[in-house]
């Protein structure tokens, strides 16, 4: 299929997943199965609990992960990746190659003009 220029839904895509922490949000979805919003705070360290409230809430609308609140007390919430969500996997991780040879790269260039 030809993709024209004046077509791209790449600024739709990233659209959804730019954001610092959107990524971690969902590898560790992804990786670890269903979280509680303490447990996703815990395992990113620099978000403050605002952002990672927001970055849910955006994920959350574009059915990439659900929401499901029990009702108890105190109120139990949980996040899980819908089955649409999982399909950003095979994207995240070629994301992730791409910058783990993005930075080798960097790094090569800057030794080759230290020497």
């Amino acid at each position: 299929m030809e993709k024209k220029p004046e077509y791209c839904q790449v600024e739709d895509a990233l659209g959804i997943l730019v954001g610092k922490w959107k990524p971690i949000i969902l590898l560790h979805l992804l990786q670890e199965g269903t979280k509680r919003f303490s447990e996703l705070k815990r395992g990113m360290p620099g978000i403050t609990q605002k952002m990672l409230t927001k970055q849910l809430r955006e994920l959350e609308v574009e059915d990439i992960i659900e929401r499901v609140v029990y009702p108890q007390v105190p109120p139990k919430v949980e996040y899980s990746i819908t089955e649409y969500g999982k399909s950003l996997e095979p994207i995240l991780e070629a994301m992730h190659e791409w910058g783990t040879k993005h930075t080798l790269h960097k790094q090569q260039k800057m030794n080759q003009h230290s020497v």
